[in-house]
């Protein structure tokens, strides 16, 4: 009986976040309004970045490739739910679902591993200033963001490849507004445990590795600032890192809640709230917390505003 049940599917049904008509409208308006913003957003601070010169150093470099991935992040899944609600259809095709999930890895993994970068770049600027331009150089920061992509890629192929072997129920229907892996598993009909390990050692090694190299630069960074014996000191040293805390906070807040958690206890509704949270909230308000919190960045960014209402 089982085996009559499994097929092959062509397509799954996304139903989105809510099944009444009119939330639906005001729930479109909101991610529309909500991916316009992280789009604007990100452009800016890549526009600031590339045009001002004093930005020209890694801690901007590696925050212009965070705006990249955002963007691409957000766009991975929000123009697909727009664009179904506007054709009226909720149809993704099986291939459509596996590229998306393969884009959804791949882009968490780099938010992942630039977050990771970010903190060690701090910890070199903060801990060692005198040799911070001979440690944190143009080759070595290239190498760790090309290092960071190969990763996120393998990584993103493997969950993919996975997914791809799984028979799945004549059910199709997707509780969610984008193929995420959770939901998919639940909808297999075969043995899913192999993609459940995976998630939770593999999976969970790249995103805790990561993780823990952030923790550890925190503590040393602590360790230093706390021996500056001005509070004037410490409070500038510490005000260069509460951006990027502010960030990490939410991405794996949210990334924790949904993916490090037994299949069994996870919630269509709650899971659907955190995802919402990163990768749609998240990659909009990361510009805002670096550009409200950065006098340089704020600074580059009036420049630019001033350059533009000139010409």
């Amino acid at each position: 009986m089982r085996g009559a049940n499994e097929s092959r599917v062509s397509e799954f049904l996304l139903l989105g976040l809510s099944k009444e008509p009119q939330q639906q409208h005001l729930l479109s308006v909101l991610f529309l309004t909500m991916y316009l913003a992280t789009v604007l957003g990100n452009l800016l601070i890549l526009l600031a970045i590339s045009v001002d010169s004093r930005l020209h150093v890694p801690m901007y470099f590696f925050l212009g490739n965070l705006s990249f991935t955002d963007i691409c992040f957000s766009s991975t899944t929000v123009p697909k739910m727009l664009a179904n609600h506007i054709l009226g259809t909720q149809t993704i095709s099986f291939s459509g679902c596996l590229t998306q999930m393969y884009f959804l890895f791949e882009l968490a993994d780099m938010d992942n591993f630039l977050l990771a970068v970010m903190a060690y770049d701090r910890f070199v600027a903060i801990c060692h200033p005198l040799r911070y331009s001979t440690k944190m150089t143009q080759q070595l920061c290239a190498l760790l963001v090309a290092g960071s992509w190969a990763i996120a890629s393998l990584h993103a192929l493997l969950h993919t490849l996975l997914m791809a072997q799984l028979s799945f129920c004549a059910d199709s229907a997707i509780p969610h507004y984008f193929c995420d892996v959770t939901p998919l598993l639940k909808l297999s009909c075969s043995d899913t445990h192999l993609n459940e390990m995976m998630i939770l050692t593999e999976g969970s090694l790249i995103m805790i590795a990561p993780f823990i190299c952030i923790l550890a630069s925190y503590v040393l960074i602590t360790c230093a600032v706390l021996r500056v014996p001005s509070t004037k000191g410490r409070w500038k040293a510490f005000s260069t890192c509460g951006s990027h805390l502010a960030v990490v906070s939410l991405f794996y807040g949210t990334i924790i809640a949904v993916y490090f958690n037994p299949l069994s206890s996870h919630s269509s509704e709650k899971d659907t709230a955190a995802t919402v949270m990163y990768t749609v909230v998240t990659p909009m308000l990361n510009p805002f917390i670096y550009s409200l919190r950065n006098r340089d960045l704020k600074g580059a960014l009036r420049k630019m505003m001033g350059r533009t209402r000139y010409s």
